[in-house]
């Protein structure tokens, strides 16, 4: 018996100020595996991570995650179900610690408990421990990389979608961050990674998804 995919995106179409950004996008990510969304700056990637997580409202198509229609929920129904965002302009409250910013997804989840998943993320990055008390707008970008992808594993228990997250990010830090992705492989938690080209994580992904112009590309499996 074929499993359903934990997301599946089907046929799905979102304009933005009557432009057409997704035109019939297809896209299936299995529960426990590392999907690429592959394509060029304004292809339609940061739009269809968006679409997922209610910032914008498909009009045609269907996002189901674990068998849920998401399309008519709003969007702070996503973090209770186990899905966690990293925005690719990282969207962290200036005024509030890392440890804030880390939690600040939990607070809206009481099937979380935010002391568990803090210890499980500092688990995983120790180095966001040793500045847990600093404001974020005191933070480098690269830093502040860290902290959101920190926040989205605070969250992201099933699911989690990283939107460019080595978009400007010194080779350090994004050597770094592809570390922590990478200790992510062969869990049950699933993994949307978009990215402009693929020197990064290539050999991570089970599956690559082409996004051209808000339409799929060639689909292929990783080597």
């Amino acid at each position: 018996m074929i499993q359903a995919p934990l997301l599946e995106i089907d046929d799905l179409h979102v304009t933005i100020q009557s432009m057409e950004a997704l035109r019939g996008f297809v896209l299936g990510v299995a529960t426990g595996s590392m999907v690429g969304l592959i394509g060029r700056n304004g292809a339609g990637k940061t739009t269809l991570m968006r679409t997922v997580m209610g910032s914008l409202r498909p009009l045609q198509g269907r996002v189901r995650f674990a068998g849920q229609d998401l399309s008519s929920m709003p969007a702070h129904a996503r973090a209770p179900l186990g899905i966690g965002y990293m925005p690719e302009d990282r969207q962290l409250v200036p005024q509030l610690t890392v440890e804030e910013n880390i939690l600040l997804p939990t607070w809206v989840s009481k099937a979380l408990d935010g002391h568990q998943r803090l210890d499980f993320v500092y688990g995983i990055m120790p180095e966001l421990s040793e500045m847990r008390g600093r404001k974020a707008l005191l933070l480098s970008g690269g830093q502040q990389k860290l902290v959101a992808l920190g926040r989205a594993l605070a969250v992201g228990t099933k699911l989690l979608l990283l939107d460019e997250p080595f978009e400007g990010v010194a080779p350090a830090l994004s050597q770094r961050l592809s570390e922590v992705i990478a200790t992510l492989k062969g869990t049950a938690l699933s993994v949307v990674i978009s990215q402009s080209d693929l020197n990064h994580s290539r050999t991570l992904f089970d599956h690559e998804y082409v996004i051209e112009r808000g339409a799929n590309g060639a689909a292929r499996h990783a080597a």
